[in-house]
């Protein structure tokens, strides 16, 4: 690879433009953006209380503000650290706890603002760069060439931007793959040094050391998200087949440290199989039905978002045009780095990219579609495909014929402005296609806020939950909320000239037009849920307009 060690000055003013721009692109317009269902529930683990918790407190059939919901929103002084924990352990084990303590050390230096949740989510952001820069670094040996477009391929990238705003663990999971996936090709070319070279630097390696760094980052990336143990797995198979199959003293090494690393997280692999089995012997079992999405179609769409987004939808005939480019584009650099690179390089790779999407993949193709919430899963085979994408390019911008470098160019400056107009796009939009639950939460606030004195009327049952808090942060003070435990009619005050129902079921909704004699009208739906409006029958408001005009006239 002598032809990568020298990088041209044009191409490191490009990198480091690149990277100011994606850098600016993670901060920017961080509290505009619809905080939602999903985000709500990271807050509401932050904050210590679990969902009982808060349905006990909020939803007793009383009328509260927006700001009642706060409390539950962040840090407070009626929970601790243990009590973030615990929440997770008890309701939502699936979710390691190490986002989740950094993010209640760093709000409560910060606040509970949007904005500060958010920002370390894009501050965590930056580490991937120096990051995926020791990776490229150990995958392909050479200073900065392909190290530094993988950078600002990433950047750039529009599917890391909607995870660097994002008050979730995802950007934290892309960090502690990188670093586990670094420490141990750094482990691997230590220990397989030759012996001479190793006396000419008159000390041998810390075995112990070397490959305690890959431990501990895998233990971190499992605590992190719980979808890592298949990260490891295709470490294992990258191993295995490298070392042909047999127990050589690295692989030794390296079994050593894995079994270190899940021992580690033993404690939470026995709260996460204790919720299983309690799952399976418990009488509740869930019943939401999700639309599924086909696995082809959406895995497409996700391959085009690694490098292009506008927010184009599924159904939008353009996605089909734009599609085929980058899969050719990726489709070419997986075959090139195959065919020019030591075996060593380019399986590690693959693996990174195929194992972990198997398991997310084989049972949707089973299940005829895929759930849109998986798509994070997908994180370490975004990964892959960039960084063999970023090997094509930094070979081909200086490598053959003028006319062949100039066709490499276009394309390399086709993939940057793709990237910096998706950022754009992406960073000023409101609402955005990962928040899918809450997608119409800006228009339902538009609805609501219009009216003069409104009143919400909610339950707790499926998205509801997630999607009055949501509602919250875009609702004026003037709103006010009736939260109920159950599906009766509850007690209507006065006062209010629009009262809205969130999504109730059909049942609830006709026991309340029958107590009240009312009507309800729709005033928004989507294929999460819908918005309904109290109003009067018609005969009724037909003989109100006929009053008023009569009174009218009189005058």
């Amino acid at each position: 690879m002598r032809h990568l060690k020298f990088t041209p000055s044009w191409l490191r003013f490009l990198i480091i433009f690149l990277l100011a721009m994606g850098i600016l692109f993670r901060f920017f317009n961080l509290d505009n953006k619809v905080y939602w269902h999903d985000e709500i529930y990271a807050s509401l683990r932050i904050s210590g209380y679990t969902i009982n918790e808060a349905k006990q407190q909020l939803f007793n059939n009383r009328v509260v503000g927006g700001e009642s919901f706060a409390q539950f929103q962040g840090v407070n002084q009626k929970k601790s650290l243990n009590d973030t924990i615990m929440s997770l352990a008890k309701e939502d084990s699936q979710h390691p706890p190490l986002y989740y303590v950094i993010a209640r050390f760093w709000m409560e230096i910060f606040g509970n603002s949007v904005t500060a949740i958010r920002s370390l989510s894009a501050s965590i952001s930056l580490l991937v760069f120096p990051c995926v820069y020791w990776l490229c670094r150990e995958l392909f040996n050479v200073p900065l060439s392909v190290p530094g477009v993988a950078i600002a391929l990433m950047a750039i990238s529009p599917i890391h931007l909607v995870y660097a705003q994002e008050a979730q663990e995802y950007i934290l999971w892309l960090v502690t793959i990188l670093l586990s996936s670094a420490s141990l090709l750094r482990a691997i070319r230590l220990e397989s040094e030759d012996k001479d070279e190793l006396a000419k630097k008159r000390q041998r390696p810390d075995l112990f050391a070397i490959w305690s760094i890959y431990a501990v980052t895998l233990a971190l990336s499992l605590y992190t998200f719980i979808w890592s143990g298949f990260v490891a797995v295709a470490h294992g198979i990258y191993m295995m087949i490298t070392a042909k199959f047999q127990l050589t003293e690295t692989v030794r090494n390296y079994l050593l440290a894995s079994l270190v690393g899940f021992l580690a997280f033993m404690p939470w692999i026995a709260v996460v199989m204790g919720d299983f089995f309690q799952f399976l012997i418990s009488a509740e079992k869930t019943t939401t039905q999700l639309s599924l999405m086909p696995i082809i179609p959406f895995l497409l769409m996700q391959l085009s978002r690694i490098f292009f987004d506008v927010g184009i939808s599924s159904e939008n005939p353009l996605l089909y045009l734009i599609t085929p480019i980058f899969l050719t584009l990726v489709g070419y650099s997986i075959y090139f780095i195959c065919r020019t690179t030591n075996y060593k390089v380019w399986l590690f790779i693959i693996t990174l990219v195929v194992v972990p999407a198997l398991p997310l993949i084989l049972p949707s193709l089973m299940a005829g579609g895929i759930q849109s919430f998986t798509e994070p899963y997908l994180i370490p085979s975004y990964l892959g495909i960039q960084i063999t994408v970023a090997y094509l390019l930094a070979t081909q911008l200086y490598n053959g014929s003028v006319s062949h470098r100039s066709i490499w160019h276009i394309i390399m400056a086709l993939v940057i402005i793709c990237g910096l107009v998706s950022s754009r796009v992406s960073s000023q939009a409101e609402i955005w296609w990962n928040k899918d639950m809450s997608y119409g939460n800006p228009q339902v606030a538009q609805i609501i806020n219009k009216t003069t004195r409104p009143l919400l009327i909610s339950d707790a049952f499926g998205n509801n939950f997630g999607n009055v808090f949501s509602l919250s942060y875009l609702l004026k003070p003037k709103v006010r909320f009736l939260l109920v435990n159950n599906q009766k009619a509850p007690k209507l005050p006065d006062g209010f000239t629009d009262v809205f129902l969130l999504n109730p079921s059909d049942t609830w909704r006709e026991t309340i037009e029958k107590k009240y004699k009312l009507e309800t009208d729709i005033v928004y739906s989507d294929n999460y849920y819908s918005i309904w409006k109290l109003t009067k029958p018609r005969n009724s408001r037909r003989r109100d307009i006929l009053r008023k005009n009569k009174l009218s006239a009189s005058l």
